[in-house]
């Protein structure tokens, strides 16, 4: 072998030993690369695992702190009253959804009555009340807001910037005052004509005491009258007492065909009177729990009030009927009706349809009154049809009463009306006339 095929081979091991070591440190430098990004990761990832670490615990601070705020602005959002914070530009800082409700605020702004007395609050400094009217609300027709009572006083003694508000919706309170005074005006009123006839009737007597004739006829008319006025005070301190009670106090199985058969019995006089025949159907042998002369007292007055307002030679018709677990009571006239406007107000003491008819035939007014809260008080319902010139239906619904369940039941599940013209196609095979059930009881119906 020459000497340049020497030098050729020297040349070509030098390269590969200068490849194999190239690509030794290759890779030792790869790999010492690789291990040093590794470690950087590794040391990046734990610095990062620590920083949000950090973070959650500080977010976590600041969110028990947001969530105490938070807890104070829905305690004050849910308030029933409304709560105004204003400063002295009118301008509301705070304020609540029953504020806004109440008619507190108009456009983020307290409005001009309760801003007037805003003013001399922050003139002085002195809390003050007022009650204003807010707007028509159509928002709320089944809770008409008439009355609004508010409080305006120093949000605090430390800083004299801001004036808060409180405001509560009086409206009940303000019928509840209406009703009283109307009730004790019509308690005087209806007071006041019977012990003015027999004022008047006691001189007459006295004036005519020689004549046992003209005795005779007064002291029949002041009978009469001390009669009603004795029916009136009797009915209303019942009807206070139903009023309020809030529970029967001993209530005891009551047989539903006692009570229509009692109640018949008390109205067959004035029936006959007026020539009005009175009609029921069979017995249904259903129970229910309460007070049986309250029961038979308020059927009764809703079978003189239908005698009371029907024209001769009519009839009157009382059914029971048993559905699911109630039981219902139907008292039917086929006489003048009641107008719409007037339903919702029948059940209301001293209201009369017909002023001049109902004193003629003794109402007292409260007949139907007492009809509502003796079925209130029996945890049932009551119901009115009634169409003028055809008749009127009024309809008791009551719980069943079982003789395995001493509780009254929770709920009444609601009733059907049974309108007049249904009553005047029942089977009249079913009905029975009633004859004279023993003796004539007191006019005790309502004039409707």
């Amino acid at each position: 072998m020459g000497t340049g095929d020497t030098v050729d081979a020297v040349d070509t091991v030098g390269t590969v030993v200068v490849l194999l070591v190239g690509v030794l440190v290759g890779v030792v430098v790869t790999g010492a690369v690789a291990f040093a990004v590794a470690l950087w990761r590794r040391r990046a990832r734990a610095l990062a695992r620590a920083e949000n670490e950090r973070r959650i615990a500080e977010s976590s601070a600041n969110n028990r702190l947001s969530t105490v705020a938070q807890v104070m602005h829905f305690a004050i959002d849910s308030d029933p009253e409304g709560v105004v914070v204003v400063d002295r530009r009118q301008d509301v800082v705070l304020g609540n959804r029953a504020a806004h409700d109440l008619g507190l605020v108009r456009d983020r702004r307290l409005i001009q009555e309760v801003w007037r007395v805003a003013e001399l609050v922050f003139g002085d400094g002195d809390a003050r009340d007022l009650v204003y009217r807010p707007e028509q609300d159509t928002t709320r027709p089944s809770r008409p807001l008439f009355s609004v009572i508010c409080r305006v006083q120093p949000l605090t003694s430390a800083d004299d910037r801001f004036v808060v508000v409180f405001a509560r919706d009086n409206s009940e309170n303000v019928r509840i005052e209406s009703a009283r005074r109307d009730f004790v005006a019509n308690v005087s009123h209806e007071l006041k004509t019977p012990v003015g006839a027999i004022s008047l009737l006691v001189e007459a007597l006295v004036d005519g005491q020689d004549d046992p004739a003209t005795v005779s006829h007064f002291s029949g008319k002041l009978q009469a009258e001390t009669a009603r006025m004795t029916t009136m005070i009797s009915e209303l301190i019942t009807l206070s007492k139903l009023q309020g009670a809030a529970a029967l106090p001993n209530p005891s199985p009551v047989s539903v065909d006692a009570v229509i058969d009692q109640a018949l019995a008390r109205s067959t006089a004035t029936a006959e009177l007026h020539g009005i025949e009175l009609k029921t159907d069979g017995p249904s042998d259903a129970l229910l729990l309460g007070d049986e002369a309250l029961l038979v007292t308020a059927v009764s007055n809703l079978i003189t009030n239908a005698v009371n307002y029907s024209p001769e030679e009519t009839s009157v018709s009382v059914t029971r009927a048993v559905k699911g677990e109630s039981v219902v009571i139907r008292v039917t006239d086929h006489g003048i009706g009641i107008a719409e406007e007037d339903q919702q107000r029948v059940f209301e003491r001293f209201y009369r349809v017909d002023q001049a008819r109902s004193r003629s035939t003794g109402g007292t007014g409260l007949g139907l009154a007492l009809v509502k809260h003796t079925v209130i008080n029996h945890g049932g319902n009551v119901s009115l049809w009634s169409r003028p010139g055809t008749g009127s239906t009024f309809s008791l619904e009551f719980p069943v009463h079982r003789q395995d369940a001493p509780c009254v039941p929770d709920t009444v599940p609601d009733q059907d009306v049974l309108t007049a013209a249904e009553f005047a196609g029942a089977d009249d095979a079913k009905m029975n006339k009633r004859g004279s059930h023993g003796a004539p009881h007191p006019n005790t119906g309502n004039g409707t």
